[in-house]
C-alpha cells in the first residue's frame, strides 16, 4: 500500500514538473545574427557543416564572428511573462553540450531580466567553431529546457570591418511568363526587376549567333524599352550558340563611369549583376521553356515570412508589398547603396534603408555595415552628416546593444557639427568655419562628386525644369530660399543635440551630457528667435528671408522645435503643402504627420493616386522604388532606389504604431492611426519576436487583436475617436479613460491578447 502511494506520488510530481516546464528559447543570435552556422559557395546555400567548411575558407563563405567578447541573444515564448535569469553554456564540440557540459564557458545561472548576455568565458580561438546553447528562468523561478545548440566561426579581426555580416546569397529564379512572337523569338517576364545575372541551357544543331535583350521597362506588350532613360537599365549584346547542348552565362560589361566614382564593388565570389525584368531572346530556332532560362537574384539574406501586412485598402497594400520587396531587391551589395546608377552609400538612403530594413525583417548588420562605412566615407550634403546620429540611436534602440555606441562614439561627436556654430548657436556651411582641420576631423580629405566641403541640401533634386500641376516650384525643395543659417539644417543640428545627450547618458559620460543638454536648449531657443514668425507662427527657411517652405515647417515639426501654442498654424501650413517634397522628404513629412496627430491626412498621402504619389511608382510598371516621384522630376533617376521605400517603416512605426520604447524592445507601444481604414493586419519582426496587430473596425464595436512577445512589455493605445466607455481585455473589463482619440491599456505582458471596444 505504501509502495503504491509513493509510486503514484512520483507519477504525480512527474506530471506536475512536466506541466510546469516552459519551451527553450528559440532563435539563438551572435553578434545579432541569426544564421551564424549557415554555409554557401558562390551564393548558394550548401550542405557542408560549418565546422568542414571553415577548413576551406576559400571555397565557402559563412559568418565570421571576430570580437573577443560577442553578445548572445535570444528569443522566449509567449509563455514566458517575464525572465529572470538565464545560463549559457559555450562548448568546442557540439558533443560536449550533449550533456550539458561546456569547455568554454558556462555562465550558471545569472540573475537578469535580459534575453542577451555577452561572453565572458575563456580566450576564444580563431579559426575555431563553437557551439553555444541557453535557458532562461522565467519570473516565478521556473526554468525552460536547454535551446538547440547554435554555432559560430571565429576569426580574425578586420580592422575596416569591426562588425560581421553575412555573405551575399543567389535566389535561382524562372520566368513566370514567355511568349513566343515570332518563330524564332521570345519574350520572358520575371515578374519583378531584380539586380541579378542570367544563364541559359539551349540547344542548337548548328554554330550560329542569336541577340538577348534585357531591361526594366516595355514600351509595349512584348517589347522591351530600348531608350527608357538615361539611368533605366537596357541591354543588347549577341550570344554566340555552339552546336549541340550548352549552359551559358550572360557576361555584364563593365560600368566605367561609375566605377570611376568608386563604387561598393561586388565580391568576387558573387561576381557583377544587371538590373532586369524582361529578358528578350532573338535567332534562336530551338525550343525554349521556363527551364531554359536562370534568372540568379543577388540580395543580402532575407526572409520572406518575417513581415506581413494586409488592410482594406488594396492600394495601400500595394504599396507595402512594393516597399518590402525594394528593401530586399536593392541589397545586393551587402550595403545600402543609391541604387544601381551610383552603387554609392548615402547617409540619407542608409537611415530611410535602415528603418524600413527593421520593419520587414530582423536584420541589423547591413546598417550597422553602412554607417561605419559612411563614417570614413561622408557624403556632401550637410543633413547627411547629421544623420549618422539618427541612425546609430535607431541601431541602439532596435537592438538594445550598445556596442556600436560605445565604439564610434568620438567620430558621432564629430559628425554632429559642433565646430560651425557661432555665437547665435547656430550652425552654418557659410561662415568659413569649414577649414582644412574641420573637413579632415569629418573625413572629408577629398572632394566628392566634385565639391569639397559640405554643402546644404534640404531635399534632392534642388533644381529641375519640370513644374506642372501639382508642383508649384522646380527642384524638391518648394521653393526654399538658402541662407548662411539655414532651418532645416539647424533642425537636424538640434535633434542631434538631444540624441546625444541620450548617449552620453547610455555610455555613463555625465559631463558629455550635461553640454549637449545645454547646447540642445540654447539651439531650440535660437531657432525660435532667428527662424520663427511672430505673426504667424510659420518657420522661416533662414535667417535673412520671410519665405516659409513645407521643408523648413516639417522638420521643425518632425525634430520637436514647434510650441504648442504654434503648432495649429504650423500642422495648416504643412497640409496645404500637399507633397512638395521628395521621396526622401516623405519620410520626415509623414513622421510628423502621425507624430502630431494627422493621421488621417497621413493615409490620404500614402494612399495618394496622384503623380507624386508611391502609387504612381506601380502604375509606371516599377516593381522596386523610384529614386524620385516620376521620370519628369529627376530625369537620371534609376527605378530601384530604396530611399523611396519609405511605406515600408511607416506603416510599421506610424500607421500601426508599433515602436520600442525602451532599448531593444523590452517596453514598446501599439497606438495605430488608421484613419479610413476599417481593417488591418501587420506582422512586425523584431529583435525579441514577432509582434502581431490585427484591428477590425465595426459599426457597434472595435476589436483589436494582437500577440506580444515573451519576455516584453507593451503599452497599447486602442483607438478610440467617439470615446466609447465600455473597454475589454480577454473579456474582462478595463477602466477607460479615453484621451486624445485612445483608450490606453497599460503593461500588457506576453501572450495573445483580444482587445474590444464598445
Amino acid at each position: 500500500m505504501i509502495r503504491s502511494c509513493l509510486i503514484l506520488l512520483l507519477f504525480l510530481f512527474a506530471y506536475y514538473a512536466k506541466s510546469q516546464q516552459l519551451p527553450p528559447p528559440i532563435n539563438l543570435r551572435c553578434d545579432l545574427l541569426l544564421h551564424t552556422n549557415a554555409v554557401s559557395k558562390n551564393g548558394v546555400a550548401v550542405s557542408s557543416t560549418l565546422e568542414s567548411a571553415s577548413k576551406q575558407p576559400d571555397h565557402y563563405q559563412f559568418v565570421t564572428i571576430t570580437s573577443q567578447q560577442p553578445t548572445f541573444s535570444w528569443e522566449v515564448d509567449t509563455a514566458i511573462k517575464g525572465i529572470s535569469a538565464y545560463r549559457i553554456l559555450v562548448a568546442s564540440s557540439s558533443q560536449s553540450l550533449s550533456n550539458n557540459k561546456a569547455d568554454y564557458w558556462d555562465s550558471g545561472k545569472v540573475k537578469s531580466t535580459q534575453s542577451k548576455a555577452t561572453y565572458t568565458g575563456k580566450p576564444l580561438e580563431t579559426r575555431n567553431v563553437y557551439y553555444w546553447q541557453v535557458q532562461v528562468w522565467n519570473e516565478k523561478g521556473i526554468k525552460t529546457t536547454f535551446s538547440k545548440p547554435a554555432s559560430f566561426y571565429h576569426g580574425e579581426q578586420n580592422p575596416s570591418e569591426l562588425f560581421t555580416h553575412y555573405p551575399l546569397t543567389i535566389d535561382t529564379q524562372k520566368p513566370t511568363a514567355i511568349k513566343q512572337t515570332e518563330s524564332n523569338a521570345y519574350f520572358l517576364d520575371f515578374g519583378k526587376d531584380a539586380l541579378a545575372q542570367l544563364t541559359l541551357h539551349l540547344i542548337s544543331d548548328v554554330t550560329d549567333t542569336i541577340w538577348i535583350e534585357v531591361g526594366e521597362a516595355i514600351e509595349k506588350p512584348y517589347t522591351i524599352h530600348k531608350n527608357p532613360g538615361r539611368n533605366i537599365r537596357y541591354l543588347r549584346k549577341p550570344l554566340l550558340l555552339e552546336k549541340g547542348t550548352h549552359d551559358y552565362t550572360i557576361q555584364w560589361p563593365v560600368d566605367a563611369k561609375r566605377n570611376s566614382r568608386n563604387p561598393i564593388l561586388m565580391p568576387d565570389y558573387i561576381g557583377e549583376v544587371y538590373p532586369f525584368r524582361y529578358l528578350s531572346i532573338t535567332g534562336y530556332t530551338g525550343k525554349l521553356d521556363k527551364e531554359s532560362v536562370q534568372r540568379r537574384m543577388v540580395y543580402y539574406p532575407f526572409n520572406e515570412q518575417a513581415s506581413s501586412f494586409t488592410s482594406s485598402d488594396t492600394i495601400l497594400n500595394q504599396i507595402w508589398e512594393l516597399c518590402r520587396y525594394s528593401i530586399k531587391a536593392t541589397s545586393f551589395t551587402g550595403y545600402y547603396v543609391d541604387g544601381d546608377r551610383e552603387r554609392i552609400p548615402y547617409e540619407a538612403d542608409a537611415l530611410i534603408n535602415q528603418l524600413s530594413h527593421y520593419a520587414v525583417d530582423t536584420e541589423y548588420s547591413m546598417a550597422r555595415r553602412t554607417m561605419t562605412y559612411l563614417l570614413y566615407h561622408p557624403t556632401w550634403p550637410t543633413e547627411w552628416s547629421l544623420q549618422n546620429v539618427l541612425i546609430a540611436w535607431n541601431d541602439y534602440l532596435y537592438t538594445g546593444d550598445e556596442r556600436l555606441l560605445k565604439m564610434y562614439y568620438s567620430e558621432l561627436q564629430k559628425k554632429i557639427l559642433m565646430p560651425l556654430a557661432d555665437d547665435t548657436s547656430l550652425i552654418s556651411t557659410r561662415t568659413n568655419k569649414q577649414t582644412d582641420a574641420f573637413l579632415a576631423s569629418i573625413h572629408m580629405n577629398k572632394p566628392f562628386d566634385g565639391r569639397r566641403g559640405l554643402h546644404d541640401n534640404v531635399d534632392w533634386p534642388q533644381t529641375s525644369d519640370y513644374i506642372g500641376p501639382e508642383k508649384e516650384y522646380k527642384g524638391e525643395t518648394d521653393g526654399f530660399v538658402y541662407r548662411p543659417y539655414n532651418a532645416v539644417v539647424n533642425a537636424y543640428y538640434y535633434r542631434n543635440l538631444v540624441l546625444m545627450t541620450q548617449i552620453a547618458n547610455v555610455l555613463n559620460k555625465p559631463e558629455d551630457a550635461a553640454l549637449y543638454l545645454r547646447k540642445s536648449r540654447e539651439v531650440y531657443n535660437a531657432f525660435r528667435f532667428v527662424f520663427r514668425d511672430s505673426k504667424t507662427g510659420l518657420i522661416h527657411d533662414g535667417d535673412s528671408t520671410t519665405h516659409s517652405s513645407l521643408h523648413a515647417n516639417m522638420f521643425a515639426l518632425a525634430f520637436g522645435l514647434i510650441p504648442a501654442d504654434d503648432l495649429a498654424s504650423v500642422k495648416q501650413f504643412i497640409k496645404s503643402r500637399r507633397m512638395a517634397c521628395s521621396v526622401y522628404g516623405a519620410q520626415f513629412l509623414l513622421d510628423a504627420l502621425y507624430d502630431y496627430d494627422m493621421g488621417d491626412y497621413a493615409l490620404e498621402l500614402l494612399t495618394a493616386t496622384t503623380q507624386r504619389s508611391w502609387y504612381n511608382m506601380i502604375r509606371t510598371g516599377s516593381t522596386i522604388t523610384l529614386e524620385a516621384w516620376d521620370k519628369v522630376y529627376k530625369p537620371n533617376l534609376d527605378l530601384n532606389h530604396a530611399w523611396g521605400a519609405a511605406p515600408a517603416n511607416l506603416i510599421v512605426r506610424k500607421l500601426m504604431g508599433i515602436e520600442p520604447l525602451t532599448p531593444g524592445f523590452d517596453t514598446f507601444q501599439i497606438k495605430p492611426q488608421l484613419g479610413s481604414l476599417t481593417y488591418a493586419s501587420l506582422k512586425a519582426p523584431t529583435i525579441k519576436g514577432n509582434i502581431s496587430v490585427t484591428f477590425t473596425k465595426q459599426i457597434t464595436q472595435d476589436t483589436m487583436d494582437i500577440v506580444i512577445p515573451g519576455g516584453t512589455t507593451a503599452y497599447v493605445y486602442m483607438p478610440n475617436a467617439s470615446g466609447r466607455r465600455n473597454l475589454f481585455l480577454d473579456g474582462k473589463p478595463i477602466r477607460n479613460e479615453p484621451r486624445n482619440g485612445f483608450s490606453l491599456l497599460q503593461n500588457v505582458r506576453s501572450g495573445k491578447h483580444t482587445i474590444v471596444l464598445n
